[in-house]
């Protein structure tokens, strides 16, 4: 996976990736997260969506409490664009949890949304939904998850800038 996305500028974009281009690049901001299990938290955030100049979005995530900056979750993965407007992920958490999800996009609205098709190595979770979203120039994403004693509930929500 590609450290930085001025990296991916380099490359040529392949083609699968141009509906998605307006994601590509690092983004950084503050969130908060709560469950019906867990206290409620904020946290900061950092997202880095890159590519090598094939039909692939290489994906990673990092969170840290506020103010503290103590490092908290990771992910990372990959972002498959089908032509037909539907997406594949594959992530691996810091938590050792993986997740394929499958879902779709929209070029125009610039609206990402996935499922859970699988949630492995997981004891409680259940199934995972992302919802992603770019208005103005800002990405908003809210992520809802459901246990092995709750049913889906918001988990997660961010706001992030391009940096």
């Amino acid at each position: 996976m590609e450290s930085a996305g001025a990296e991916s500028a380099s490359l040529p974009l392949h083609p699968a990736l141009v509906p998605l281009s307006h994601l590509l690049g690092r983004w950084r901001g503050e969130g908060e997260g709560g469950f019906p299990t867990i206290n409620s938290f904020r946290y900061g955030e950092e997202l880095l969506f890159s590519h090598s100049g094939k039909p692939v979005i290489a994906y990673s995530q990092k969170t840290w409490k506020l103010p503290s900056g103590e490092p908290m979750h990771a992910e990372s993965g990959y972002w498959r664009p089908k032509p037909d407007g539907s997406l594949e992920v594959v992530l691996a958490q810091s938590t050792g949890i993986v997740e394929v999800q499958k879902g779709s996009y929209d070029a125009a609205n610039k609206i990402v949304t996935l499922q859970s098709e699988l949630v492995g190595n997981a004891s409680k979770v259940k199934e995972i939904t992302r919802n992603f979203k770019v208005v103005d120039g800002e990405l908003s994403y809210v992520v809802q998850m459901a246990t092995t004693m709750t049913s889906l509930q918001p988990h997660l929500k961010a706001l992030l800038r391009k940096i």
